[in-house]
């Protein structure tokens, strides 16, 4: 992975991640986070994978059902969070992946490996809009108790 910072303004950061081929999106992104300290932050990305791993979350068991999809798709969008989860950052990320037929399959990012590049924008939160995980569900939810205007 390359990457730069973009941005920095009050302890807050903007960057841009690029992943190379073969890289396994979820892990490079989870062990960016880490590194960098980010416990709290949004994320978007376009790129292609030549593999991906999709879940549904199913409310009935709260877990995921996994789906995988083996061939050569277009991130056409990634739109997510990093959360904390005690202490460590937990992503939490749904994708549009198109299909060479032009129809495409979406879900919860679980694994993505890349083919040819990601390109990620990821821009830290500031702490009103902090998530927490919720115990119950596994999931990454903003706590209004916690949550407040600027």
């Amino acid at each position: 992975m390359k990457w730069t910072l973009l941005h920095e303004h009050h302890g807050l950061r903007s960057f841009l991640l690029v992943l190379d081929k073969g890289e396994e999106a979820h892990a490079a992104i989870t062990a960016f986070a880490s590194e960098q300290d980010i416990n709290a932050a949004s994320l978007s990305a376009i790129g292609a994978a030549s593999s991906a791993t999709l879940g549904y979350f199913d409310p009935e068991t709260s877990s995921y059902l996994d789906t995988e999809f083996n061939e050569q798709m277009e991130l056409a969008s990634c739109l997510g969070d990093i959360a904390d989860d005690h202490g460590k950052p937990a992503l939490h990320a749904h994708i549009v992946l198109g299909r060479r037929d032009y129809s495409a399959v979406a879900g919860h990012l679980q694994k993505l490996h890349v083919f040819p590049t990601m390109e990620i924008i990821l821009t830290e939160s500031p702490a009103h809009l902090r998530k927490r995980m919720d115990d119950a569900t596994g999931l990454a939810l903003i706590d209004p108790s916690r949550s407040h205007g600027g």
